[in-house]
């Protein structure tokens, strides 16, 4: 009888995917239609909020994930800064979407995903950040463009430092591209932590959770007046902000620390790993 039962649920978490899938593709298709008209007529500010506020809070909705940030009053979203942020999941950009109102977000993201169809076509229009890994002087010489127009349009960019998803949910090693961009633009860097979003939907297939996503926005960080001298010492900064707020919210930081977290969900204490 349970074996009869556990086969049900499982076809029916297998039939709603599909039906999540669908919904995914033809919500994206609908928003980035229209976000590429608004900009095609030179209103680029609008382009970039109307995700916010149509395409990422119906992706939450159908995938049954709630997000809570904290912290988002340490910043000052209307100047320009680099958000650096680890990444678990796919649902990762909806939920920083909706949870990072006011602000306009602009994404640095892999150089394919600009050619996919109506998601590159719109992310090109708003003038999301595409590198090249395998190309490391056009890259760069990409982030210094953005570096020059950070100040121009107020631009918040938005970096997955550790440059592709985590799959177990520990932290990786950050990468320099975002903490150059900020050097260069001497724009302040802000740590987030996301914790949850794994378990909403994970790094492998597409096998979709109801889940609660944590955003933790840390203290921003002051580039002025830093050179590329203080890149790695920087790098290093931001990470452990982000870690320790990510062990606070019940994840797993880098995997050096395990932590033990009261019934308040804060965290009661803490031992280095062997």
């Amino acid at each position: 009888m349970d074996s009869g039962i556990d086969s049900l649920k499982a076809i029916g978490w297998i039939v709603l995917n599909v039906l999540q899938a669908l919904f995914l593709g033809l919500w994206t298709t609908i928003w980035g239609i229209v976000s590429m008209a608004v900009a095609a007529v030179g209103n680029q500010a609008l382009a970039l909020r109307i995700p916010q506020l149509t395409w990422a809070p119906g992706l939450l909705a159908a995938s049954g994930a709630k997000v809570e940030v904290r912290g988002k009053d340490k910043v000052d979203w209307s100047r320009p800064v680099v958000v650096v942020v680890n990444h678990q999941s796919m649902i990762d950009i909806p939920a920083l979407q909706f949870g990072l109102i006011p602000a306009r977000l602009r994404f640095i993201t892999k150089e394919e995903l600009l050619h996919v169809p109506i998601l590159g076509p719109y992310m090109r229009s708003v003038g999301m950040i595409g590198i090249d890994r395998g190309n490391t002087a056009a890259g760069i010489e990409r982030l210094k463009r953005q570096a020059e127009r950070c100040h121009e349009d107020c631009a918040v960019v938005v970096a997955f430092a550790e440059g592709t998803r985590s799959r177990t949910g520990q932290i990786k090693p950050f990468k320099k591209g975002a903490f150059m961009l900020a050097l260069q633009a001497g724009i302040p860097i802000v740590p987030v932590s996301l914790e949850g979003a794994r378990r909403v939907l994970g790094a492998d297939g597409f096998k979709v959770r109801p889940g609660n996503v944590r955003i933790d926005i840390g203290d921003p960080i002051e580039t002025a007046g830093m050179t590329t001298d203080d890149r790695d010492a920087l790098i290093a900064r931001v990470q452990q902000a982000v870690v320790t707020m990510n062990l606070a919210a019940g994840g797993l930081g880098d995997g050096s620390v395990a932590i033990e977290l009261g019934a308040s969900g804060a965290s009661s204490g803490a031992r280095r790993l062997a």
